[in-house]
């Protein structure tokens, strides 16, 4: 009966692995002789590649913040605001020139070719309010009702004001979160009134919390947007106006809802080229394109994440120094270990692969014992700073792998001066 041929290729891999099996043993044992060498031969590791992590979970916290605060904008939305003045002399010698923002501006950008829906803004800071805000006041919003589905927002209790009643500059307000409890504490708000300066307005409904910049981002005011009055804009206007300042815009932003097609950067051009024509070139307004924005946040993330990689690295650089300088003073302890090995018949392969393997379990450890601290440390920034700290898989297997490959590399030297040593000088060395 013909017998199989034995596939070689079959044998090589479980061959290749016993090769590796008593120098890991071999290795492991090695380390455990001399722990507190070991362990001070990995620190270098630990604490580079716990740089790493921690670093990398900052940049990774803050980004998302703000990314999230941009996505929150709208990627199909644009923004224009009015840039305000830094004095009264400033103020007047733009009037000049420019009308500032108006409806008459808001009804020519309706006109754009891309643009679906688009909403005026009127903001007006309240010199008094009834009942008294416990902590800051809130600020009211004065936009049209389409404004709920271009900003995304999300009506938890009650109903957005509608057409009709902004059309009759009905006095009607809906309450950012922060604004419901700062008015009016953990007692329902939906049926109450507000008086803004001597006008009374009725709360219809409560929206849910929105994210909030911490900075201003490219033109977008640092605002907490959850403690906001929002109430129709023609109510803003004509109950309001007597507050407010001649010399101040009729409004003070737009937002603009693109359809899907529509290029946000093209349609931005020619927003401000509208503006720009309309307003002398004057410069008293910008236009922010949100999915601009978000994708050179980014990009900016990218390059936060490869220079803090790049810094963390150094530490890793230094600990794989040091496993090289701790390996290459093992030889000299083991040199007669080195001759008696080759001379019953190891290969230098035998030896290479013996250091190597002891250079990648220090390094291997490190990495674990980096990755456990790391972890902490971002734990304990986010507790003490108060900052979002995000450790992702990502970062955990970056500096992971960085660690495993300097370990490999700065042993490679070390195990090739071990296996081209001279046999039986070696076995006679003291």
């Amino acid at each position: 009966m013909p017998t199989r041929p034995i596939d070689s290729t079959r044998l090589a891999y479980p061959r290749s692995l016993l090769h590796w099996l008593p120098d890991l043993r071999l290795g492991f044992d090695n380390l455990m002789i001399h722990k507190l060498r070991s362990l001070l031969t990995m620190l270098g590791m630990i604490f580079g590649v716990a740089a790493v992590v921690s670093m990398l979970s900052i940049g990774a916290g803050a980004q998302q913040k703000v990314m999230a605060f941009i996505e929150q904008l709208g990627v199909r939305n644009l923004i224009v605001e009015a840039k305000e003045a830094n004095n009264y002399q400033t103020l007047q010698k733009v009037r000049q020139t420019s009308p500032g923002l108006t409806f008459d501006d808001y009804r020519a950008i309706l006109g754009v070719n891309g643009v679906v829906e688009a909403t005026p803004r009127k903001r007006f800071a309240p010199s008094k309010l009834i009942p008294k805000a416990e902590q800051e006041d809130p600020q009211v919003y004065g936009v049209n009702q389409n404004y709920l589905h271009i900003a995304g927002l999300q009506v938890t209790q009650g109903r957005f004001f509608d057409a009709q009643e902004n059309a009759a500059a009905a006095p009607v307000c809906v309450l950012g979160s922060a604004a419901k409890f700062n008015l009016f504490g953990s007692a329902d708000a939906i049926g109450q009134y507000i008086k803004v300066n001597d006008q009374w307005f009725h709360v219809i409904g409560v929206v849910a919390p929105e994210l909030a910049a911490q900075t201003d981002v490219a033109g977008v005011p640092n605002q907490d947007l959850n403690n906001l009055i929002y109430a129709p804009v023609n109510a803003v206007v004509l109950r309001l106006e007597d507050s407010m300042s001649d010399l101040k815009d009729e409004i003070d932003g737009m937002y603009l809802h693109l359809a899907p097609a529509a290029d946000s950067a093209s349609v931005a051009e020619v927003v401000r080229g509208v503006l720009n024509t309309t307003h002398h070139n004057a410069g008293d307004f910008t236009v922010i394109v949100p999915a601009e924005l978000l994708a050179e946040q980014q990009r900016t993330e990218r390059l936060f994440n490869t220079v803090m990689v790049a810094i963390a690295s150094i530490s890793l650089l230094v600990g794989g120094i040091g496993i090289m300088n701790i390996m290459l003073a093992s030889i000299l302890e083991r040199t007669r270990e080195i001759g008696v090995r080759r001379a019953v018949g190891a290969r230098q392969s035998d030896i290479v692969r013996q250091f190597v393997v002891e250079a990648i379990l220090i390094s291997f450890a490190g990495g674990v014992l980096g990755i456990v601290f790391g972890f902490g440390m971002s734990r304990l920034i986010a507790w003490l700073a108060a900052w979002s700290t995000i450790v992702t898989a990502g970062s955990i297997l970056l500096a992971f792998l960085v660690s495993i490959s300097v370990g490999m590399i700065f042993g490679i030297y070390p195990a090739m001066k071990a296996a081209r040593l001279d046999p039986v000088e070696a076995i006679r060395y003291e």
